[in-house]
């Protein structure tokens, strides 16, 4: 890959794993579930003039956006509000193995013996995490940020079966319903939106407008030009630092500490999702590669 490439791969991961860290923080104001209404909001308000979803595809965006937006981002976020975001960034990291069974099981795709081994060892982490003594009061948010990542896996697989419908018009569509979803749902299982609106610092919007504009439309703009470029295993490897940026930040900015076994559990997971996504290529297909990036 070109240095700069390089970078601008690094600076997806460190966008996206910084997002916890700052969704964390503007859930000091806003609930959970109105922040990731407010983001999808203003994600959709920039991208719907510019990449608008066919109107023949709206009923399949809206179940994708039921459960691959509303319900993931409600699920993983009330579980961020009640665990270090820290921790959190490192059970989110299921979501790789469960989209791959999830693959196997509707798809038929074949899982080779070494990511069935980075399977075992990313759940193996992960119970060495929810094993941490100092969640035992708190496992029901533990699970809640497991049960989005699999939320997540269930969606990727939807819109797998949507068809290339591409990256933006993808997020616009998905933005464009997720919004009043989430909406509905704040105002289901939350209270006091339009006080906690009308209240808002700089600092409260500061965090909608990270998680709307850096997060979603540039974080995912560069990635997807990034895969336009590349192979998709030349590129999956930088989000391997998404968690290390999230338990760094979470030190460094909320004061988070990082104990033992949630340090070692977090490797194991880190490890496990490697092991899926990393993968040796063939000699001639590499050499193609080169020639084809020069």
């Amino acid at each position: 890959m070109k240095p700069v490439d390089v970078l601008l791969a690094i600076s997806v991961a460190v966008i996206w794993g910084m997002g916890f860290i700052v969704a964390k923080a503007g859930m000091s104001h806003f609930s959970p579930i109105l922040l990731m209404a407010l983001r999808f909001t203003l994600t959709a308000s920039l991208l719907i003039w510019f990449f608008r979803p066919p109107p023949g595809l709206f009923k399949q965006l809206f179940w994708i956006s039921l459960v691959s937006a509303a319900l993931q981002y409600s699920l993983t976020f009330n579980g961020v509000r009640g665990i270090d975001a820290s921790t959190a960034a490192l059970l989110v990291q299921l979501e790789v193995p469960f989209g791959l069974i999830l693959a196997w099981l509707v798809f038929g795709d074949r899982i080779s013996p070494k990511q069935a081994l980075g399977i075992v060892i990313a759940f193996s982490g992960a119970v060495l995490i929810i094993g941490e003594p100092k969640l035992a009061g708190d496992l029901i948010y533990a699970f809640m940020v497991i049960g989005g990542a699999f939320t997540w896996a269930v969606g990727q697989i939807m819109i797998k079966k949507l068809g290339n419908l591409g990256g933006f018009r993808l997020i616009s569509g998905v933005a464009l319903f997720a919004a009043p979803q989430l909406f509905v749902a704040s105002i289901l299982l939350e209270q006091d939106q339009l006080v906690q609106i009308q209240t808002a610092s700089f600092a409260a919007w500061g965090a909608v407008v990270y998680l709307g504009v850096i997060m979603t439309a540039l974080a995912y703009g560069i990635w997807y030009r990034l895969l336009g470029h590349y192979s998709v295993n030349q590129v999956m490897p930088f989000l391997l630092l998404l968690p290390v940026t999230s338990v760094f930040g979470g030190i460094f900015f909320l004061g988070e500490s990082l104990t033992t076994k949630i340090a070692l559990g977090g490797s194991l997971a880190i490890v496990g999702v490697a092991m899926i996504t990393i993968r040796r290529w063939p000699r001639r297909q590499r050499a193609i590669e080169n020639e084809r990036n020069v």
